[in-house]
C-alpha cells in the first residue's frame, strides 16, 4: 500500500473526471448535496457541504476549510497550540470517491470523507485520515495486514431540551426494548443497508434507552470511515423520529457509558489469520501475541486518544465491562484487551482481539492508527504477552494484582496524556504536530471542566458526539 501522495496536475485531473462521472450518477439518483466530513481531535465530526454540481471542481481542487478545527474543544472554543489554533492558515478537502456514497438517512444527500491536504498538494499533517493509511502502508510493508470493526452504542432520548429521558424502559438486552422502538430500528437498519453499510448484529445494550450495531470488519480506513457513516445515520434516523441520539462516554453520571470497542485481527499476507491456529496462550500466532502485546504495553497512553475526554473517565471504571486494567483474556470482557475466538470452525476468519477501553470521544481515525502503531512496535520486538487473566481483575487481592502485573488504568485524562506525552514510539509513530495538538487539546478539556461536578460533565458533553 502506498502513502497519500502529492496531488500534481496529473492527478487532479484524473480525480476530477472520476467526480463528474460520480455527480451524474449521482444526480439522476436524486442527489443535490455531498456533505465531506472529517473527524478532529476532540471527535467531534465536521463537515463541508459541496452542491452536487461542484463535486468534479472539490476532487480536483478542494474545498477551503481552517486548520483551527482541530484545537477546538468540546464546547468549540478554541485552544491554541504551537501548530494550529489561530486564524491564519487553509487547507482543502478533497472527497475520497472511493468511499463516496448516497446517504439513505438523509435523502437527497451523499456523503464522502475527506482526505485534507495543504494548498500545495501535500496531505496536511493533522489529516488523520492520511495518517491511519500511513499506519496501514507501514504494516504492509512487512506483509502485515489489518481487519477492522467499531462497535458503536448509543443512548436515544425522547425528551426535550439538554436533558436525557430514555426513550425505551424494558429490561437491559430484552426484547421489550426491540418492541419499544421497533420502527425506529428497522428503519435504521434499512438506512445503513441502502448506504452500503453490511451489518452483522443489532441489539438492546446495559443503560436504559442504550443500543449497540456492530458491522462486518473491513480494511482500518474502511472501518474508521463506517464508523462515521453509522454514526451520523443513526443521528439522522433518530431525528426523523422526533428522538435524540448521544454517542458521548457518559450520558448521566450515574449510568453506564457508551464505549466505541474496536475489533482487530493481523494477517499475514491478507491470506493467514494470525490471531488463531498458532502454538501461542488459546491459539495465537507469534506474530498475533506480539501485536497484541505491544497494545497492552502502551494502554495507558493510548488512552489519550481512545478514552480522550474527562467524560471517558467516569465511564472507565471497574466492573462494568469498561476495561479499566491493563490486562488482557480469553474472553474477558473486564480485560482492557479481550481475546475472542469465535465458534469452533469459525476461527481461521472469526478470531480477533478486542480493545475494550474505546469510547464514543474517539476520534476513529486517530485511535487506529495509534493501535496500529503500537501493534506494530510489539511485532518488531517479537513482544510477549503477560499470563492471561480468567476472572474480573478487579476481584484480584491488590497485592495479587500487583505481584502479576496486573495494573489499573489511568483513571484521569491527565494522567493519560502524561503516558501519551512520554511515549516515544506513538509519538513518532503520531507525528510531531499531531502528538502536540492531541496533548494542547486534552489539557484544554481538562481546564474548561476542572472543579466540574460528574454531573455536571455528562451534560457538558452528552449531545457533542
Amino acid at each position: 500500500m502506498e502513502e497519500i501522495g502529492h496531488l500534481d496536475g496529473r492527478a487532479r485531473a484524473a480525480l476530477g473526471a472520476r467526480a463528474a462521472e460520480a455527480a451524474r450518477r449521482l444526480a439522476g439518483q436524486g442527489i443535490e448535496a455531498v456533505a465531506l466530513t472529517w473527524v478532529d481531535v476532540g471527535g467531534i465530526t465536521r463537515t463541508k457541504t459541496v452542491p452536487i454540481g461542484r463535486l468534479e471542481h472539490a476532487a480536483a481542487w478542494g474545498v477551503g476549510m481552517s486548520p483551527v478545527f482541530d484545537a477546538y474543544l468540546v464546547d468549540d472554543s478554541i485552544a491554541p497550540g504551537r501548530h494550529v489554533g489561530g486564524p491564519v492558515g487553509d487547507l482543502r478537502l478533497h472527497p475520497d470517491l472511493d468511499r463516496l456514497v448516497p446517504l439513505a438517512a438523509l435523502p437527497g444527500w451523499a456523503h464522502a470523507p475527506a482526505f485534507r491536504y495543504a494548498q500545495d498538494g501535500t496531505a496536511h499533517p493533522l489529516d488523520t485520515r492520511a495518517l491511519l493509511h500511513r499506519e496501514m502502508a507501514r504494516l504492509a510493508g512487512g506483509g502485515w495486514s489489518v481487519r477492522a470493526a467499531f462497535e458503536i452504542e448509543w443512548a436515544v432520548s425522547d425528551g426535550e431540551g439538554d436533558g436525557f429521558s430514555p426513550a425505551c424502559h424494558g429490561p437491559a438486552y430484552g426484547m421489550t426494548r426491540v418492541s419499544e422502538l421497533s420502527g425506529y430500528l428497522r428503519d435504521l437498519l434499512a438506512a445503513l443497508r441502502a448506504t452500503g453499510v453490511s451489518v452483522d448484529q443489532l441489539h438492546p445494550e446495559y443503560a436504559a434507552g442504550q443500543y449497540e450495531v456492530s458491522v462486518a470488519a473491513e480494511d482500518p480506513l474502511g472501518a474508521a470511515d463506517t464508523a462515521v457513516l453509522v454514526r451520523e445515520s443513526i443521528r439522522a434516523v433518530s431525528m426523523e423520529h422526533g428522538l435524540a441520539a448521544s454517542f458521548s462516554p457518559k450520558v448521566e453520571a450515574d449510568s453506564v457509558g457508551n464505549g466505541m470497542h474496536v475489533h482487530l485481527s493481523l494477517w499475514r499476507d491478507g491470506k493467514v489469520n494470525m490471531m488463531t491456529g498458532g502454538d501461542g496462550p488459546h491459539g495465537l500466532s507469534p506474530a498475533g501475541e506480539s501485536f497484541a502485546a505491544g497494545i497492552l504495553e502502551r494502554l495507558p497512553a493510548l488512552l489519550a486518544v481512545c478514552a480522550p475526554s474527562v467524560a471517558s473517565y467516569l465511564r472507565l471504571v471497574p466492573s462494568h465491562w469498561a476495561g479499566a486494567f491493563a490486562c488482557w483474556g480469553l474472553e474477558n470482557r473486564e480485560a482492557a484487551l479481550r481475546l475472542v475466538t469465535g465458534a469452533d470452525g469459525e476461527r481461521a476468519t472469526a478470531a480477533n482481539l478486542e480493545v475494550k477501553c474505546i469510547d464514543g470521544a474517539a476520534n476513529p481515525y486517530l485511535a487506529l492508527a495509534a493501535v496500529l502503531a503500537a501493534g506494530r512496535a510489539g511485532i518488531a520486538a517479537e513482544a510477549a504477552l503477560p499470563d492471561p487473566v480468567t476472572v474480573d481483575p478487579a476481584s484480584i487481592d491488590a497485592d495479587e494484582r500487583a505481584a502479576r502485573g496486573i495494573a489499573a488504568l489511568p483513571s484521569s485524562l491527565g494522567a493519560s496524556v502524561a503516558a501519551f506525552e512520554a511515549d516515544a514510539v506513538l509519538r513518532d509513530a503520531l507525528g510531531e504536530v499531531v502528538a502536540d495538538t492531541v496533548a494542547t487539546v486534552r489539557r484544554g478539556e481538562i481546564a474548561l471542566l476542572d472543579g466540574a461536578s460528574p454531573e455536571e460533565v455528562a451534560a457538558t458533553v452528552r449531545w457533542r458526539h
